[in-house]
């Protein structure tokens, strides 16, 4: 998010998936309540909301395979999720890309 505060031509964010694993490493949320990186990803989703230049952002969608089979597959799944939704909510356009085609979703 503090990155997102000094604005660019284009800014490229690559991906979602590691800036949330290293938010949930750094709360040590692993083993704690879902919702614990969310003061981290509130703050995202506010400045790229807030910016005002052209923004991709790049993030895995892990939520339409198997259940995964661990405590901390499943939370990630679950916050990559929300997160997701919230960013594409604030986003102008929102795209799937499946086997390198883009599917138009907003």
């Amino acid at each position: 998010a503090t990155v997102l505060a000094d604005p660019a031509p284009a800014t490229l964010l690559d991906d979602i998936g590691t800036w949330l694993t290293a938010r949930l490493d750094a709360r040590a949320a692993w083993e704690a309540p879902r919702g614990t990186v969310a003061p981290d990803c509130d703050a995202l989703v506010t400045a790229v909301a807030d910016y005002r230049h052209r923004l991709v952002i790049v993030s895995p969608e892990v939520g339409l395979g198997v259940i995964p089979a661990t405590r901390s597959g499943r939370l990630f799944r679950d916050e990559i999720g929300t997160l997701n939704q919230r960013l594409a909510q604030v986003c102008d356009e929102a795209f799937l890309v499946v086997a390198g085609l883009p599917v138009r979703l907003k």
